[in-house]
């Protein structure tokens, strides 16, 4: 079995530790099924919706979650459409502990991992990246 994680333990561990580096994005007029392609594509279980209901700087997540509840509509909704903009962010130099606390507290296995200081998406961190600090770290 390949190590998906080579850093600090967990206790020692930041948020840009143990995050995919880079978020895929879509428009909100991206067809659910493209975006389940995407998912696919990438290997990875959400994307992140730019400039939703129009507005520039406003952003969404769908996941996987998402399309599994809508199966029978991918073809007919399209991103905007069911994207979430209750998003939980976190600052990439927050520990993995806290990471950990915000996706208990918030009842999310997808963390949106923000740059320090300007707040702009630099990565996600994921419940399993979580798993593989904890098992790996």
């Amino acid at each position: 079995m390949e190590r998906s994680y080579v850093g600090p333990a967990f206790a020692d561990a930041k948020v840009r530790d143990a995050m995919r580096v880079g978020v895929v994005t879509c428009r909100p007029e991206t067809a659910l099924a493209d975006v389940a392609r995407m998912m696919v594509g990438y290997d990875i279980h959400s994307v992140v919706v730019s400039d939703v209901q129009g507005e520039a700087g406003m952003w969404g997540i769908v996941t996987s979650l998402d399309l599994a509840r809508r199966p029978d509509e991918l073809g007919s909704l399209t991103a905007g459409e069911v994207a979430s903009t209750d998003l939980v962010t976190v600052d990439s130099s927050e520990s993995l502990a806290r990471a950990a606390e915000l996706m208990a507290e918030h009842r999310v296995t997808h963390l949106i991992a923000v740059q320090p200081g300007s707040g702009r998406p630099a990565g996600m961190i994921s419940a399993r990246g979580l798993a593989a600090a904890l098992a790996y770290g």
